[in-house]
């Protein structure tokens, strides 16, 4: 049962990293605006949009599937930052739920890790 649990957090991970990862790689201004307004440079946006889509194929595979929650999950830490900080609050719940599954995913694989 973990097992499919885990496969449909996956499914959603990828979901919400492969639409920003590619709306930051294809320079879209909503998606590089959050960097500027945190005086982030922008090389930045693309470099976190490599990062997601990097995610998209970690996540489907098992030895680096810990890791690749990880690094989405400090992702979202910033997103969810962003979105407290910058926006209504409530825009930060698509970014909290990524964590929060990502957070899931990491326990469930960080024994079948790479470093393992």
């Amino acid at each position: 049962m973990q097992k499919y649990i885990v496969w449909g957090l996956s499914a959603l991970v990828s979901f919400f990293m492969l639409m920003g990862g590619y709306g930051k790689l294809s320079g879209a201004p909503e998606m590089h605006g959050a960097f500027q307004m945190m005086g982030l440079p922008g090389w930045f946006g693309y470099f976190i949009g490599a990062c997601e889509l990097a995610a998209v194929v970690g996540i489907w595979l098992p030895r680096l599937q810990a890791l690749a929650a990880l690094g989405v999950a400090i992702i979202m830490v910033g997103a969810v930052y962003f979105h407290v900080v910058y926006t209504p609050i409530q825009t930060a719940l698509p970014a909290l739920v990524v964590l929060i599954s990502c957070t899931v995913i990491f326990q469930y694989r960080r024994k079948e890790a790479i470093w393992a």
